[in-house]
């Protein structure tokens, strides 16, 4: 009921923001020869990509290629860097984000992010900390809200670790738990798309791998966009794969894209091969 109810909330707000194409059903993400820029230095230069609905793509490549830039303007946080602007189009579901009168509020709450380090509102309760999202579109219920917690603390693969202990300080958590508990956020409003910036490298190989489980699971009801830099993790949880290569001369762009089985066996390119194998980045 509550994730009826709140996405029909967003569906009305979105229609005021002319936004109202985005929507709760599972989609893909297009981009459209995007190129992204820090005040003069291109960062990105004419990516052209399709993100497949219910599925895991996986983007990888050296430091300096734009990676992050790139997850960035997918859900227009890109934007929010002073002197920076993106030029090009990002449809969801053929609905360009960046068309005018597109409120970027309403884009983020459809396309949600989860950052390289675990970062839960220090001063609120594990409860809090997954209720925020909520409580922001307008949930006031106690019952819809603990019951949407509860959920989406399952869904996180964190329930039976912090049930008895909702109450505590979000920052009581270990590293992996608080990642699973932002992650846990995230998915609280129901987003379309998750994009996740190397949301394990700061995290042990027992969290890293209940991560990757969590990853698998997700990708059921969401679109999964996730930056990494390990190459085995890449192999292991994403469907699709895609090579960016640049550095600071020179802008990211678009090597290679494909089934990530093919990228790592068998790719078109030497350049994404003498990466995967290891011979630069």
């Amino acid at each position: 009921m509550v994730g009826i109810s709140l996405a029909a909330s967003l569906e009305s707000v979105a229609t005021e923001q002319r936004a109202e194409v985005v929507t709760r059903a599972a989609k893909g993400l297009e981009t459209r020869n995007v190129n992204a820029y820090y005040g003069n230095f291109e960062a990105l230069h004419d990516v052209t990509l399709d993100m497949q609905a219910n599925k895991v793509t996986a983007l990888i490549g050296p430091s300096g290629c734009g990676k992050s830039t790139f997850i960035r303007c997918l859900n227009r946080l890109h934007e929010v860097v002073r002197d920076a602007r993106v030029e090009g189009r990002v449809l969801l579901d053929g609905q360009d984000l960046y068309e005018p009168g597109i409120d970027p509020v309403i884009v983020r709450r459809n396309i949600g992010m989860v950052f390289q380090r675990p970062n839960p509102f220090p001063t609120m309760s594990i409860f809090d900390n997954v209720a925020a999202g909520l409580r922001l579109n307008g949930v006031r219920s106690r019952a819809l809200l603990t019951d949407k917690v509860e959920k989406s603390l399952v869904q996180a693969a964190l329930w039976d670790e912090v049930k008895d202990k909702l109450k505590k300080p979000a920052l009581a958590l270990s590293g992996g738990q608080q990642q699973r508990l932002c992650i846990a956020r995230t998915i609280a409003i129901d987003p379309t798309v998750v994009l996740m910036d190397e949301p394990c490298s700061s995290l042990d190989p027992i969290s890293t791998l209940k991560i990757e489980d969590l990853i698998y699971d997700l990708k059921q009801t969401v679109t999964i966009v996730i930056v990494t830099h390990n190459m085995q993790q890449a192999a292991r949880v994403s469907d699709y794969t895609a090579f960016l290569l640049g550095n600071e001369q020179r802008a990211g762009e678009l090597v290679e894209y494909g089934v990530t089985k093919v990228i790592f066996t068998n790719p078109s390119d030497v350049r994404t091969e003498n990466y995967i194998t290891g011979r630069f980045g």
